[in-house]
């Protein structure tokens, strides 16, 4: 019995380490804070901040490598994206760009930045692995919004003060196409299944609805919130569920959340959230929605069955970009 025991004890002992590695592992949000030069890393299971990392200077896009070990930062006022060690929480590398980079987007292949420089009006295309660039692109003036279709053929950039949609062929990395939509576009997302193509207008009001094959609008969405002046509902960021069936829109200096039935692009719902909410990211198992909001320096924590605001989450001084790692 007595060996029994001790044996008992032992194996329980092993077991700790991996017990506890376990509960530490956590899906985490990463906000970027544009004023304090930081990254506030927010464990989604308490919804607490649980560490903070020092990037360069004016941080705003930020997303994950494909394997989620490393998460690229655009330093705007460095001319530079970073590079973050998930494992250290410190920055290892300064990738190439053009100046002043705003947003990106990975390609699926996981190895290819495209970057949107604002001050150059240019697409910067840069690998990853050889951490070299390899096109440069030219588009509109102020380019800022960029994403990439889910089958890796497309890329979408936003020019605020030409007001357009510039399309790019990945493969031949030049523009073949653009669409004009409401003034300064800020923002652009493919639909899950790559057939539409959602862009915000920050200061047209509206979010347009491109049908990719055509790369025509389709539809064209309107914001009203009663008791705030249509001066203040400036779309920006732009978030679609895995189904398809929503959609959530950063209205910035509304202060709101636009939930819209994305099959008839109806506004089912306004959700007031912190002061200037600029993007948005889903938990993994889309449960929750999280904003950024600038003037506030908070994080809104929106429980998406409810939709429902259910934490306010004090971060960094004007928190902007948002990425989240399942664990």
């Amino acid at each position: 019995m007595k060996h029994l025991t001790m044996r008992r004890l032992a194996l329980s002992l092993l077991m700790l380490p991996a017990m506890s590695a376990g509960t530490a592992m956590a899906d985490v949000a990463y906000v970027s804070n544009e004023k304090d030069n930081s990254i506030s890393v927010i464990d989604l299971k308490t919804l607490e901040v649980v560490e903070t990392i020092e990037v360069g200077q004016r941080p705003r896009g930020i997303t994950l490598s494909k394997d989620q070990t490393q998460l690229y930062v655009c330093a705007s006022d460095d001319d530079t994206v970073q590079v973050v060690d998930l494992a250290t929480k410190k920055v290892i590398e300064n990738l190439p760009s053009g100046e002043d980079p705003e947003q990106f987007a990975l390609h699926p292949d996981g190895k290819h930045l495209y970057i949107a420089n604002e001050e150059d009006a240019i697409v910067t295309v840069v690998d990853v692995d050889s951490r070299s660039v390899t096109a440069q692109i030219e588009v509109g003036v102020e380019p800022e919004g960029m994403t990439v279709s889910p089958d890796g053929k497309l890329a979408v950039n936003t020019s605020e003060t030409t007001s357009m949609l510039h399309w790019i062929d990945t493969e031949q990395k030049h523009l073949v196409h653009n669409t004009k939509v409401d003034q300064r576009p800020r923002h652009v997302v493919f639909s899950h299944d790559g057939k539409e193509l959602w862009a915000s207008s920050e200061i047209g009001g509206t979010v347009a609805i491109i049908d990719v094959a055509t790369k025509e609008i389709t539809h064209k969405i309107n914001f009203e919130i009663r008791g705030i002046h249509p001066d203040k509902v400036q779309p920006v960021g732009v978030e679609l569920s895995q189904d398809g069936k929503l959609a959530f829109v950063a209205l910035g200096p509304a202060n709101h959340i636009a939930v819209v039935d994305a099959k008839t692009y109806k506004v089912i719902d306004y959700l007031l959230v912190g002061r200037r909410v600029w993007h948005m990211a889903f938990s993994p198992d889309e449960k929750l929605l999280l904003t950024t909001n600038g003037i506030s320096g908070d994080v809104s924590v929106i429980d998406v069955e409810k939709r429902k605001v259910v934490k306010s989450i004090k971060v960094g001084r004007y928190p902007w970009g948002l990425a989240v790692k399942a664990d």
